[in-house]
Order: C-alpha cells, then sequence, then structure tokens
C-alpha cells in the first residue's frame, strides 16, 4: 500500500496572487517599524494534517497618522536671571530663597526703604518728576499703579498731542545792543549786559502708542501710592525707586548680604510657573513652532498635556569642544497643576510628520512576500493583494494599491 497522501487528503492550500501557501504554514516574525509583520514560505508537510488555524480579522481605515519625536526635558522654574540694585546704597534686607514676589511688594531694601517689584518691560531710566513727562517708563508706573487699584485719572491717546513745559532760558541782548547798569552800580567802559529770563512756549508732544504721559492726576496717585508703600512722599519716582521685571518671580537664590553696596547683583528670580525645558538639536528646534501641542510624561508615567511657549534663538553648547553639539533651548508649559514635584526629568513627545486621511490597517496585518515588498491577506476568500506601504506611527501603517479600499476587511497576526 502506498504511504503518500492522496491529494484530496491534504489539508487545504492558501492561495495569493504573489505567494503560494503550502500546506502547513509557518508564521515568520519580523520587526518593522515596531510593528509585526508575518510572512508564509514553504516548509514540510505533516502526514496527518493540522486542523486550520483560526486567524483574526481587521478592516481597513481612513485616518490621520502621525509620527512623533521624543525628548528629553527637564521640570523646573526656567531659567534664573539675576537681579542687582538700581541704585546706591546699602542693602538692609533680602527676601529668602523660595519665596514669591508679586506686584507691589518689597523685593529688597535699600537704606531700610522697600524697592517694591512693578511688572513691565523696560527698567525705569532716569528720574520721573516734570509734568508732562512723556514716554514708555511712564506707562510702566501708570499701569502698575492702575492694577494696584490707585485712581491714575486720564491718560492721553496714541496721536494726542500734550504740551510738555519748557526750563525757561535766560536770553542776552541782541550784539552790539547796550543797556544802562542799574541806579547805583557803576561801570568801567562797555559792558555785556546781564542776561534776562525769558519764559519759554510749552514744547507739544506727540503720544505714541505703548507711552504715558505724566499728568497731574498720575502724579497724584503716585503720591497715595508712595504713602502706602511707606516711601519718602514726593510724587516723583527716580531711577532705582522701583525694581521692573516681566512678571511675579520666584527667588532662586540670595547672591548678596546686607551690609552690601545695592548697586551689585543681589539676587536671582525665576518665573512662578513651572515650565520644562528641553535642550533639543539645532536641526529638530528648526521644526518646533510657539504654539505646538505636545504630551509630557512625568515620573510615574503619568501624562500631561502642554504648549510649546518659546523657542530660543541663542545656540548653545553643554561641553566644549569641537565634537559638541549645538542646541537650542524649547521652553514648554504644562496644562496640569504639577505641585509637589519641583524638579524632574521629563519625556517630551511632539507630534512629526503628519498624513492626513490615508488609509491605513494594524502593522501585524502586513504579510512579507518572498519576492520582496507587503501584501495584506483579504479576510474573504484568503486572496493576498500586494500593498506599497507609507508612514508607520503608532502601530499603524498607510498603505495603498489596486482594490484596497476603507472597510476592506483584511487577516492581521496582532
Amino acid at each position: 500500500m502506498s504511504t503518500e497522501q492522496s491529494p484530496a487528503q491534504s489539508p487545504p492550500r492558501r492561495t495569493g496572487r504573489r505567494v503560494v501557501v503550502p500546506a502547513v504554514l509557518t508564521l515568520v516574525v519580523a520587526v518593522v517599524a515596531s510593528g509585526v509583520v508575518w510572512s508564509v514560505h514553504r516548509g514540510p508537510a505533516t502526514a496527518g494534517g493540522d486542523p486550520p488555524v483560526p486567524v483574526q480579522t481587521t478592516t481597513v481605515v481612513r485616518t490621520d497618522l502621525a509620527t512623533t519625536v521624543s525628548l528629553t526635558g527637564t521640570l523646573g522654574y526656567g531659567r534664573a536671571e539675576p537681579v542687582k540694585g538700581g541704585r546706591s546704597g546699602t542693602v538692609t534686607w533680602l527676601p529668602p530663597a523660595g519665596a514669591t514676589v508679586t506686584r507691589g511688594r518689597q523685593l529688597y531694601r535699600i537704606d531700610d526703604q522697600p524697592v517694591p517689584l512693578f511688572y513691565g518691560g523696560l527698567p525705569l531710566y532716569r528720574d520721573l518728576a516734570e509734568p508732562g513727562t512723556v514716554g514708555r517708563d511712564v506707562r510702566v508706573v501708570a499701569s502698575n499703579l492702575k492694577a494696584l487699584g490707585y485712581e491714575i485719572g486720564y491718560q492721553p491717546v496714541p496721536g494726542e498731542k500734550v504740551s510738555r513745559p519748557v526750563k525757561s532760558a535766560a536770553s542776552a541782548p541782541p550784539a552790539g545792543q547796550q543797556t544802562s547798569p542799574e541806579p547805583g552800580r557803576g561801570t568801567s567802559g562797555q559792558g555785556a549786559a546781564a542776561p534776562t529770563p525769558t519764559a519759554a512756549a510749552p514744547a507739544r508732544v506727540v503720544v505714541r502708542k505703548g507711552e504715558g504721559v505724566l499728568t497731574g492726576s498720575l502724579m497724584r496717585a503716585i503720591k497715595r501710592w508712595q504713602q502706602d508703600a511707606e516711601l519718602p512722599v514726593t510724587g516723583r519716582i527716580a531711577v532705582g525707586d522701583v525694581a521692573v521685571l516681566p512678571g511675579a518671580v520666584r527667588v532662586d537664590a540670595v547672591t548678596a548680604l546686607r551690609g552690601d553696596p545695592a548697586e551689585t547683583p543681589l539676587l536671582t528670580v525665576t518665573p512662578t510657573a513651572k515650565v520644562i525645558t528641553v535642550q533639543a538639536d539645532v536641526a529638530e528646534a528648526g521644526t518646533i513652532q510657539r504654539g505646538d501641542r505636545v504630551t509630557v510624561t512625568l515620573p510615574g508615567d503619568k501624562t500631561v498635556d502642554g504648549t510649546v511657549s518659546a523657542v530660543a534663538t541663542a545656540v548653545t553648547q553643554d561641553d566644549p569642544g569641537p565634537t559638541a553639539t549645538p542646541k537650542r533651548a524649547v521652553t514648554v508649559t504644562v496644562d496640569d497643576d504639577l505641585s509637589g514635584i519641583d524638579a524632574a526629568d521629563v519625556q517630551v513627545d511632539l507630534a512629526g510628520e503628519t498624513r492626513e486621511g490615508v488609509l491605513a490597517v494594524p502593522v501585524g496585518a502586513l504579510v512579507a512576500l518572498s519576492e520582496g515588498g507587503y501584501a495584506l491577506q483579504l479576510a474573504d476568500g484568503g486572496r493576498f493583494v500586494a500593498v506599497t506601504t507609507g508612514m508607520f506611527a503608532k502601530g499603524m501603517v498607510e498603505v495603498s494599491g489596486d482594490g484596497i479600499t476603507e472597510d476592506l476587511a483584511v487577516v492581521t497576526a496582532s
């Protein structure tokens, strides 16, 4: 009796347009773009045959795919900036490290007088004393007093003309003209007459965008504020009377001692909000824009959403030498409250390339063809259809090819 197995007794074959599937299937696992691709090849037949292997199916979907760029960042309060006293004197008080200072509160004391914090982007660079003075520094004072609840009165709008008093000037008589000496005061020969003061017409100044005007009502508000702040009530603000910084600050470190000269670095400060700083390669930073959304993985694998708030233009190198990699700092703010975590290393995931509205399947649905390339096995009939792959992202792969349509059922290995 022949020991050969008749064709009728053989297990059914799975055939494809490009691949012939023999009696016994052997799955070969290959790693492709973080997914699993299975392939089919010939193997020896068994004498008794095996029962059909159950298969999983999935469908082709139309979706958006995006790659992810993962970078390492540091959670903290951002870069610490130095603060020095703006006028001469002696430091008599400094805040402790970790303290938070807000608008109107004293940041330090010079000669036992408080130096309050004002918010703004321009430090006071001149004494504000003359009524009618116009400038952006006046606007800093006006906006801060208003925010602190003081009535500052009307402020001229951009384009409006205001009068700025001009100090009276002394005028001499025209050339060749002599004046008689005052009675009782003799002269010997011809002498130049003493100049006589003349009143100068007020200068007309146009208020520009972002400028303020030192009006009488604003000067009265300054006096009320000075009285409340226990400062000399003058209605004037001199250079160094206030410290102007972008916003509320957290004292990072104190660098001076009581008794030191005030015109030196006194302390370093950071913003009060926690941020994540990422040192990105120059090429990576070039693809990141302010406002980009990110996902941050915190210690304990907790994830929170965040936003890119700044991308530095300055290029730095952490390590000196020819092999150092140029970096640009990327600042990320998070949406959630991060109280309880002051410092930590975190992972920041940013969206890379995006493909919108493409056909995709799980990577496990790809079948590696023996002649190269990939195919999908149709769930209805087991036929193989060659496909062209595109982007791989998050376990999905973009596919295209003849007969590949949305909702097409295919076999998958996972």
